[in-house]
């Protein structure tokens, strides 16, 4: 059922793989993690103190607000390889969620295993780190309109994105609070620590073939520069590029010889002795990740 309510759902919702626990206002916080790490026991502590959301699928529309999901929570038995048990809700003593419930915050759980003992902390975390982190753990992300900029949006809206580092799960019921007094953040209070980098449509093959020895940059689906770094997404895999990577990529996105490459590049950032050989191994990189393609 979950995987069918994702798939008749996608393109339409931002969908992050979260618990989700909400307040009496309808102030929502989502928990972001894998399968295995916390979740379930988050929600099902958390969620007799706050209105349950979800223990796997927290699902956003464009204006913020959240539908929600209060399956029943797929909780690990004792034995090895046993079937998880699914628990309802009410038999769990949890809270129903409040009416229209709207994103207030997005946590990364991240339990330490081991080692001392520790209190629950939150921590802000950077934006490329944060995109990087939440578009593996997104389901149908890909099918969104512009998949990386409304995810950015999102972040922004919201204040950014924290980390949770905890032991256990029954410490986060009070550490929890301040994320639900975050204030959203207005477009025009948002750092923009982000921007959109561009992508242009690209030729057919049979229209457009790329010369021998030039270089072309791959269809992206979607990219966006954050900082000094720019993240690309393709039809295969979400990349981060540094350094020359970015300006090396966003100048091929027409066909170009290594020469006229060589020769942007000198215009804006000056060009070393030796620079060939630099030059060279770069793209090499960017072939060998998939983010270029040569004629």
């Amino acid at each position: 059922m979950t995987i069918a309510a994702i798939l008749e759902r996608a393109g339409e919702l931002t969908m992050l793989h979260a618990c989700g626990v909400a307040d009496l206002e309808g102030s929502v916080v989502a928990l972001v993690a894998k399968s295995g790490t916390g979740k379930t026991t988050a929600s099902s502590q958390l969620a007799r103190k706050f209105g349950y959301i979800t223990d796997e699928t927290v699902a956003i529309r464009a204006d913020g607000t959240v539908v929600p999901y209060p399956k029943p929570l797929s909780v690990k038995q004792a034995a090895p390889g046993a079937a998880k048990l699914q628990v309802g809700p009410d038999e769990l003593g949890l809270l129903d969620a409040p009416a229209n419930p709207c994103l207030r915050a997005i946590a990364l759980l991240d339990r330490v295993v081991g080692g001392d003992y520790q209190l629950p902390v939150i921590e802000p975390v950077p934006m490329v780190e944060a995109v990087l982190a939440l578009v593996p753990d997104t389901s149908s992300q890909a099918a969104v309109v512009q998949p990386l900029q409304s995810l950015c949006q999102l972040i922004d809206s919201v204040g950014g994105v924290f980390r949770v580092s905890y032991s256990e799960a029954a410490d986060l019921k009070d550490s929890l609070t301040p994320l639900f007094s975050t204030e959203p953040v207005t477009p025009a209070e948002s750092s923009r620590a982000w921007s959109p980098a561009m992508v242009e449509p690209k030729a057919t093959p049979a229209s457009e073939p790329i010369p021998a020895g030039w270089l072309q940059a791959v269809a992206a689906v979607d990219a966006v520069a954050i900082g000094e770094d720019l993240l690309v997404l393709t039809e295969a895999e979400l990349t981060r590029l540094s350094g020359i990577g970015p300006f090396i990529w966003q100048s091929a996105q027409r066909p170009v010889s290594m020469q006229t490459l060589a020769d942007r590049i000198e215009a804006v950032h000056g060009l070393p002795d030796g620079y060939e050989a630099l030059l060279d191994a770069a793209v090499d990189g960017l072939v060998g990740r998939g983010l270029l393609v040569r004629g």
